[in-house]
């Protein structure tokens, strides 16, 4: 592991972080559509600039996909960089406050590494070089790491479990599928924070069967790992891989692994 990887990631998530906070204050943001139809802000790309540049600058040899460089999404490498610098732009553009930064690093198909900074929220997850998984405490200095919570999974209760779901993507398919469980609470919440809070213990399972790219998913799938939780394939119930031809994800369930696995 290169020296300073983990923290040149969590500095660059609070740097971009910061640019997109200047823009969410201000009374107007310009919104774009990109050629998919989804949406873009100039918040997205000051963020992107900032980690891209960053990342290349620190890292040369390691490969980088991100979202919003099209020229990116041509890259076959076995480790990456892989970036959503701004995750939940609608959440954004609705001044919801759920929407992310996100960094990962992949190795032959796994996400080892990642960041997860919610700046509107004051919550960043994080993984560490020695395998673990936490929360980091603010103020968010980039130069220096303030109080770290190690991330555990709660041990989840099969007849009272809590379920995480999207806040702009919930479909009948995804409620019919959590019907089938003993549900006690449900929570919403959007971007890559919903993996995190299964990797802090405040819900046991996180259906999704809907289209999401590998960018979306790899921070807070990485968090989540080292927190000893896993993302599926919805179909198959293998490990969900990364370095996909064109970094689409198949619909998947992140869970606690306890949680029983449902078929049709």
């Amino acid at each position: 592991m290169e020296t300073g990887l983990q923290d040149t990631m969590r500095r660059l998530a609070i740097q971009a972080g910061a640019a997109i906070m200047d823009i969410y204050a201000r009374a107007d943001i310009a919104v774009e559509n990109k050629d998919d139809a989804s949406p873009v802000t100039e918040a997205d790309m000051a963020a992107d600039r900032i980690i891209s540049a960053g990342l290349r600058a620190a890292f040369p040899d390691i490969a980088l996909v991100t979202e919003e460089q099209a020229a990116s999404h041509n890259v076959a490498a076995e480790r990456f960089f892989i970036v959503d610098p701004l995750d939940g732009t609608k959440e954004f553009i609705r001044r919801r406050g759920d929407f992310t930064v996100n960094i990962a690093l992949v190795e032959q198909g796994v996400p080892v590494q990642g960041v997860v900074y919610a700046p509107a929220r004051a919550r960043m997850f994080l993984t560490r070089a020695d395998g673990s998984a936490v929360e980091e405490q603010g103020p968010f200095d980039p130069d220096r790491t303030g109080a770290l919570s190690p991330l555990v999974m709660r041990r989840p209760d099969p007849e009272r479990l809590v379920v995480v779901a999207s806040k702009s993507h919930r479909d009948a398919a995804t409620d019919a599928y959590i019907a089938r469980y003993k549900v006690a609470d449900m929570r919403s919440a959007g971007s890559s924070l919903k993996f995190c809070l299964l990797a802090a213990g405040e819900a046991d399972l996180y259906p999704r069967l809907g289209r999401t790219m590998e960018w979306d998913t790899a921070a807070g799938h990485a968090v989540l790992r080292a927190a000893g939780g896993e993302v599926l394939a919805f179909d198959t119930h293998a490990p969900l891989h990364y370095g996909k031809p064109g970094y689409a994800n198949p619909f998947f369930i992140a869970r606690h692994p306890d949680v029983a696995l449902l078929r049709d």
